[in-house]
């Protein structure tokens, strides 16, 4: 009904994060602008970039599918769920479950994604000192 919601919020949240990092990272010239071959982890705005990516694509999915069974439509009150107060109740309940988790999930793997980017850049810049030396 309306857990699409949740996951367009968050990304809305991250949008704003990542610009706010850019700005910083160029202020510190950390951004892009530093050569790929003296840095030993990726910036944390990439790493937004990724999630907000993630996000955004899964927001958009979950609209669509919305749009297709008939729960969103082009009129107001947009969400079918918010003319009848009892339907609100329900997708209120399914936004604070059903939503909740997939952002948390969406969350948790980005998190991991860059647990592994950052080792094998760390792998990576460490082999090639091992080679210079």
């Amino acid at each position: 009904m309306g857990c699409f919601l949740v996951s367009t919020a968050e990304a809305v949240i991250v949008t704003a994060a990542k610009k706010a990092e850019e700005k910083k990272e160029i202020r510190l010239g950390e951004g892009e602008a530093v050569e790929e071959t003296k840095r030993t982890s990726i910036p944390l705005s990439r790493k937004l970039t990724w999630l907000k990516n993630m996000l955004w694509g899964g927001a958009v999915l979950l609209l669509f599918e919305h749009i297709w069974h008939g729960e969103v439509v082009a009129w107001f009150p947009f969400l079918t769920a918010m003319s009848d107060p009892a339907d609100t109740a329900v997708m209120l309940h399914e936004m604070a479950t059903v939503g909740v988790c997939m952002a948390l999930l969406i969350t948790v793997v980005w998190a991991g994604m860059c647990i592994v980017a950052d080792a094998i850049v760390k792998r990576e810049a460490k082999e090639s000192a091992s080679e210079t030396v």
